[in-house]
């Protein structure tokens, strides 16, 4: 069996937001190491009869197991303090969780 590694999750996260009507884009961050490398965009939409209005998230892609830096953790903290959403993601089931 093949191993799963990052780029395959992250091909899964674009194919489902895509299928869900939003965008995936891949963020080059200029002197701010740690920062999330990816910028997930959602319509609005409706979910099991819930109302959820349009959404925009930061992603961190890792392979499966691995984690964030220390320096990455720092960065989605000071990112959250300005309400923002920081989602770390090193499995097709945490695209699925992000996505519900």
């Amino acid at each position: 069996m093949k191993a799963i590694r990052e780029r395959d999750i992250e091909q899964y996260l674009v194919k489902r937001v895509k299928s869900m009507g939003g965008e995936v884009r891949k963020v080059k961050w200029i002197g701010r190491s740690g920062a999330p490398d990816r910028v997930v965009m959602l319509p609005e939409r409706y979910v099991d009869g819930y109302y959820i209005a349009e959404s925009t998230s930061w992603v961190e892609l890792k392979a499966p197991g691995k984690r964030a830096t220390p320096a990455q953790r720092r960065e989605h903290e000071r990112m959250g303090a300005m309400g923002q959403y920081v989602f770390v993601i090193d499995s097709f089931k945490d695209v699925d969780a992000l996505l519900a």
